[in-house]
């Protein structure tokens, strides 16, 4: 009777070991093992690539050989010890890679010990995209320059302090927030470096204003570009007629204040 369960339990033994080196899916070789000592440092690109199906000449050429003395033939895994490093200076993470083989010698799927390890294969995840800049209004603020200066002159008027001080009231506690070009333009009447000159000195007066009004003076650029940029031509008109009809190109322009 003895001799009778001592032969069933060495065909048990022999069924759950197989003479061709089977081993469960759950189980895996002590990582002391390994040779070489400590595992690889796999190529992830090359990981990435394999997949059920591939025969094991082709997995050895992409992962190199098993790291625990399977041979070719009539073995139903491969064992592999790899060390991953998340980053520079970083201590590495190990883990262990097993194929499994079918009866015609291609994988059929593979194990990770830690399954936690399955996760290192996916793909960085993108960087989130940039938040979006605050739009600037297109169409700067305009005032006209008549409502801000005397004709021919570059000092504020009290109308026109007051329409600025208006202009800092609206920006609120944006007022530290903003970045602002100051543009001045005058009409055709007179000399191009006259004019010039003129709306450069009308464009910083508005400038220094609202500098004194709490804007900070790094925020603001201000620059004069003459009688460029006409918004009418008034071919037809003269003498007081003409002034009036270029009024519209007397003007300042105020970008980034954020609304038209």
């Amino acid at each position: 009777m003895n001799a009778k369960w001592s032969a069933l339990a060495l065909v048990v033994t022999l069924a759950a070991c197989s003479s061709k080196g089977q081993v469960r899916d759950d189980t895996f070789p002590d990582p002391a093992r390994a040779y070489p000592a400590g595992g690889t440092y796999v190529n992830l690109d090359n990981l990435r690539q394999y997949a059920p199906g591939m025969s094991k000449p082709q997995l050895q050429s992409l992962l190199g050989t098993p790291h625990f003395n399977e041979g070719l033939w009539g073995v139903r895994e491969w064992n592999y010890l790899f060390n991953f490093r998340g980053s520079v200076g970083a201590a590495p993470i190990q883990c262990q890679f097993q194929v499994h083989f079918g009866d015609g010698g291609m994988s059929t799927g593979q194990s990770w010990k830690p399954e936690s390890c399955a996760a290192l294969l996916q793909p960085a995840p993108a960087p989130p995209p940039p938040a979006a800049a605050v739009p600037v209004a297109e169409t700067p603020l305009r005032i006209s320059a008549d409502a801000l200066f005397a004709f021919d002159s570059a000092t504020l008027a009290d109308a026109g302090k007051a329409r600025l001080s208006e202009v800092v009231r609206n920006l609120g506690q944006r007022v530290n927030e903003v970045n602002l070009v100051v543009v001045g333009y005058t009409d055709r009447i007179g000399s191009d470096a006259y004019n010039l000159g003129l709306s450069q000195r009308r464009a910083a007066s508005v400038r220094d204003y609202l500098v004194q009004q709490g804007i900070p003076a790094g925020a603001i650029r201000a620059e004069g570009r003459g009688s460029t940029g006409a918004l009418v031509e008034c071919e037809d008109s003269s003498g007081n007629e003409l002034v009036a009809c270029l009024a519209p190109n007397r003007r300042v322009e105020i970008s980034g204040i954020g609304g038209g």
